[in-house]
C-alpha cells in the first residue's frame, strides 16, 4: 500500500494549455502516475466541498489522468480506458446529511468521480462511504468515523 498526500505534492493544478501544449509534470506527479499503475484499487479520502471534490484534488487528476496514461482517444466516441482492470473507493466527509446530498443534490462530486473521471479512465468505483454531517458531531462520533474507517483499511488489506 502506497499512500499520497496531495497536500505534500509540489505541482501546478491547472492545466496551463488545455491539451493544447503539452505541460511537463512535476516529479511528484510522475511518482503519482507510477503508483497508479503498479495499483489495483485506489481509494480516495477527500472532504466534499460546495458538493463536489476540493479543487485540488481535481487540479491533481485533471493533471495526471492524461491521454496516453489514463486514456486514448481513437476513431469512435468513445476513449479507449487505459486504467481498465483497476478499481476505486470514496471515502467522503461533509457537513450536508447523507439522505440529504444522494437524494437531493443528486451526490453531484460522488457522480463526477465515478463516472466522468475515473469510470472514463476504465477505473470501476466498489464503494462509497460517507462520514457526515462532520460539523457538529462530538468527539465520541468523530471517533466512531475514525473506527469505520480504519475497518474499511483492514478490510480492503491496508
Amino acid at each position: 500500500m502506497e499512500t499520497v498526500h496531495l497536500s505534500d505534492l509540489q505541482f501546478d493544478p491547472i492545466m496551463r494549455f488545455g491539451f493544447q501544449k503539452e505541460q511537463p509534470l512535476e516529479p511528484d506527479l510522475v511518482q503519482a502516475q507510477n503508483q497508479i499503475k503498479k495499483a489495483d484499487h485506489l481509494v480516495f479520502i477527500y472532504p466534499n466541498w460546495w458538493g463536489n471534490p476540493p479543487a485540488l484534488l481535481k487540479g491533481f487528476l485533471d493533471r495526471i489522468l492524461l491521454p496516453g496514461f489514463a486514456f486514448k482517444y481513437n476513431s469512435r466516441a468513445f476513449p479507449d480506458q487505459l486504467l481498465k482492470g483497476k478499481t476505486s473507493e470514496l471515502i467522503v466527509t461533509m457537513d450536508t446529511p447523507v439522505w440529504f446530498y444522494k437524494y437531493f443534490l443528486g451526490a453531484p462530486g460522488v457522480k463526477v468521480m465515478t463516472k466522468s473521471v475515473l469510470g472514463f479512465c476504465g477505473v470501476k468505483n466498489t464503494r462509497v462511504t460517507y462520514f457526515a454531517p462532520v460539523r457538529g458531531t462530538s468527539l465520541d462520533q468523530r471517533q466512531h468515523f475514525l473506527q469505520k474507517a480504519s475497518q474499511l483499511g483492514v478490510q480492503a488489506g491496508f
